[in-house]
């Protein structure tokens, strides 16, 4: 499996996870050739702090199941948005407001979207 594949493929576990918990307006942008920053993006809201927690700890228990750790984590002692960052993939999660006001759907709307729920 190339570095593309395994990155595109953690992203979809990713957003996976994320729905598994409960995780609303999940996208996955495909970042590849429009940003430095990293391959895919994944972007997911939920209703409160709790529930953010809940899906960033499934999501680092999914992310090591397929044999990936992340390397940095941020925002769990605030929790309105957490953002889990594995290189090639970033999963930002947030409360919906939180998630409005940032924008990073307008920022990054125009990039090709993966299709993570196909043969769920």
């Amino acid at each position: 499996m190339t570095k593309e594949d395994s990155s595109r493929k953690l992203a979809v576990v990713c957003a996976r996870e994320a729905y598994a918990m409960r995780g609303d307006s999940i996208v996955v942008y495909d970042l590849r050739g429009l940003s430095d920053v990293a391959d895919y993006f994944v972007i997911a809201c939920g209703t409160n702090r709790r529930q953010l927690k809940a899906m960033a700890n499934g999501i680092e228990e999914a992310s090591a199941g397929a044999g990936e750790r992340a390397i940095g984590v941020e925002g769990l002692d605030v929790g309105n948005w957490i953002l889990l960052d594995f290189g090639d993939v970033v999963v930002h999660l947030f409360l919906k407001e939180v998630r409005e006001y940032y924008g990073l759907d307008m920022l990054w709307g125009d990039a090709p979207v993966v299709k993570w729920e196909d043969d769920m």
